[in-house]
This record gives C-alpha cells, structure tokens and sequence, in this order.
C-alpha cells in the first residue's frame, strides 16, 4: 500500500541542517504564535520584519531550486491568504488582516516540509510515518463528524481525505508528509493562542468547520505541489531571460 515511500532498510544521508531548519522553524512558530495571540499590532508588525531575516537566513545554504520553490510558495499562499481570510472569510486574524510575518512564515514552513521530507528519519521511517499520520488524522477528522463536538468538521474530514489521496498519488509524498506535521503543529497553536479563528460555517457550500479543520494540511499540499511544479519552468524561463540580456549586452 506504501511502495511508493522510501525503503526502511536503505542506507540514507545524515545532514544535521535539515534537523536544524526543522527545530528552528517549530520554535518559532509556537513563539511567535503565543506573542501574537495578545501582541499589538505594532508588535505583529516587528514580528514580521524578524521573520522575512530568519527566512533569508535559512534560505542561504539552500540551492536555487529549493530557493524559487520557497519564492513561489511565498506568492502562493499569500494570494491565498488574502483570498481565503479578507474576501471568503473562511477564518480570520485577530485584527482581520494578513499579518507581515504570514508571507516569509509561509515560506519557512514550506522550507521545513522539504528538510524533514529529505531528513534521514523521515526516509528511514517514512511508512511508519505515514501510518501515524493516517491513523490519527483519521481519528480526528472522524471525530469531528462523530456528532460529539458542539462543533462539527465537515470540511476537515473532506480535506483530509484529499490529504491522503496526494500522500498516495501526489508526486512529492515526502514533502506532503513533512507538511503535515509542521502545519497541524501551527494551526493548533495559532488557534489555541486565538491569532486565528476559523469560521464554524465554510462561506461556500455551508459545511461544518472546526477551529482548526481536522485535514487542513490538505491546503498547504496544495502550496507545496504549486512551489514544486512551477520552479522548475520559471528557472528557464530566467535562464532564456538571462541568455536574451547577455546578447544584447554584447
């Protein structure tokens, strides 16, 4: 059911960095969140300033492949962001803005699903992993439509049956794995603080919501899977940019 994922048995690299990156970008997360859960708007701000430098920072050792793939993820979700949050509704900050530090955020979690997917304890128990993920994922999204909770989660059973299909088909399950983590860890405390609150009611088809949806990972496969199908075409299109300067230049 899982050939697909990494062999246990296969001697794989050990790079200290991705731990590093992964280490870093969950502690951040879970500061910055808490602060922001009571910051000023001034504090939110000054927060997003200290986020863009750590991003940047963490981008230096990367190459220029994984650079654009955080380049587009930034773009991406910040549309998305703007598009889910201020027109739909869908859940919405604590002074119904994007705050500064949710662009450079993005493209930290993004960066930390690539480190874990390549990490040598991912590779080595990427089946394992995936178990885990389906088995409570799938306990979760059930009971959030177990009728139990005063708030249901429909959409969060929907997504996370759309996670487990690009865990299955998707082209970079390992990112997609990776991904879950990080963002179940940001979501539930984003909302635990109260930085964020999703609304009981999605504003499209009317379903159920929890606060967080139990799939929510879903969404942030769908950054993962633009950032990783599109770096690639704009890197040539910049080499053909590059090489058109460089004739007329000379």
């Amino acid at each position: 059911m899982l050939e697909h994922l990494p062999k246990i048995d296969a001697n794989y690299s050990h790079g200290t960095r991705d731990y590093f990156i992964a280490g870093f970008t969950f502690f951040c997360v879970g500061v910055s969140l808490v602060i922001d859960g009571s910051a000023s708007l001034e504090m939110q701000n000054q927060l997003g300033v200290i986020a863009w430098i750590f991003l940047i920072g963490l981008l230096v050792g990367e190459n220029k492949e994984v650079r654009m793939q955080v380049v587009i993820a930034v773009a991406f979700a910040t549309a998305g962001e703007h598009f889910a949050s201020i027109y739909m509704e869908g859940y919405t900050y604590r002074f119904e803005n994007v705050p500064l530090y949710v662009p450079p955020g993005h493209g930290m979690v993004y960066l930390t699903a690539v480190a874990l997917a390549r990490s040598r304890f991912f590779l080595m128990n990427a089946r394992r992993l995936a178990m885990f993920v389906i088995f409570t994922g799938g306990l979760w999204s059930l009971w959030g439509i177990s009728g139990i909770p005063e708030q249901g989660d429909q959409v969060g059973a929907f997504l996370f049956v759309i996670f487990v299909i690009c865990l299955f088909k998707g082209r970079s399950p390992m990112v997609y794995l990776g991904a879950f983590f990080i963002c179940t860890w940001l979501e539930i405390v984003g909302t635990a603080a109260g930085t964020w609150k999703w609304a009981s009611i999605e504003p499209v088809f009317n379903w159920s919501q929890g606060n967080p949806p139990s799939g929510v990972a879903a969404w942030y496969c769908l950054v993962d899977a633009v950032a990783i199908g599109f770096a690639p075409l704009f890197l040539i299109g910049l080499q053909k940019v590059g090489n058109w300067y460089k004739t007329k230049t000379h």
